[in-house]
């Protein structure tokens, strides 16, 4: 028998291994999902609010733009940092989905390793910027908040996203070296 739409059954429309659960992590990845949900509710409730006071009174908050982007580059490197712990960041998969099965695991190993030194040199790099902003006292551009209000979110965002991948390489260190004994 099909499955079909109208039997009650749906049709698998998911990349293979999307159903998988979720990897175990000492720090749960339900911090990234709840924080991915409060961002997306405030931008749309930001957004919203906005429209209601635009057609209404022909003006708008003038905050709205600059907090929405803002909100706009969290959430992504916030889902970044989702995606490195699930190893579901970008790849060529010519080279990721060929040769053995080992081979595989050391270069999602390496990818793990390229992800996690470029997002701690990012930190750091981000940590003298947000110093510099908190110093020579740099106000944002649209509403004249302190700058380091934003940026101080970058390096520990940033942060988290190296120590993700720190772990993806230990997990799948450990992947390895499982499959390697023989039992």
């Amino acid at each position: 028998m099909s499955s079909s739409p109208l039997s009650g059954e749906l049709p698998e429309t998911q990349p293979p291994g999307a159903a998988e659960a979720d990897p175990a992590t000492r720090i749960p990845l339900k911090i990234e999902d709840w924080l991915t949900v409060l961002i997306m509710g405030a931008l749309a409730l930001i957004t919203f609010a906005n429209v209601l006071v635009r057609y209404f009174t022909n003006s708008s908050f003038a905050w709205t733009e600059e907090f929405s982007v803002f909100l706009m580059i969290l959430l992504s490197m916030v889902a970044g940092s989702a995606a490195v712990a699930r190893d579901r960041h970008i790849r060529i998969e010519y080279f990721s989905e060929s040769g053995s099965m080992a081979r595989r695991k050391r270069l999602s190993q390496f990818g793990a390793v390229m992800v996690a030194a470029l997002f701690f040199l990012i930190a750091g790099l981000s940590l003298r910027m947000v110093f510099d902003d908190y110093r020579f006292e740099e106000t944002s551009p649209g509403i004249g908040v302190p700058q380091w209000w934003y940026s101080v979110w970058l390096p520990i965002v940033s942060t988290a996203i190296a120590l993700r991948a720190v772990g993806l390489f230990v997990r799948r260190g450990k992947q390895v070296d499982e499959e390697e004994t023989p039992s």
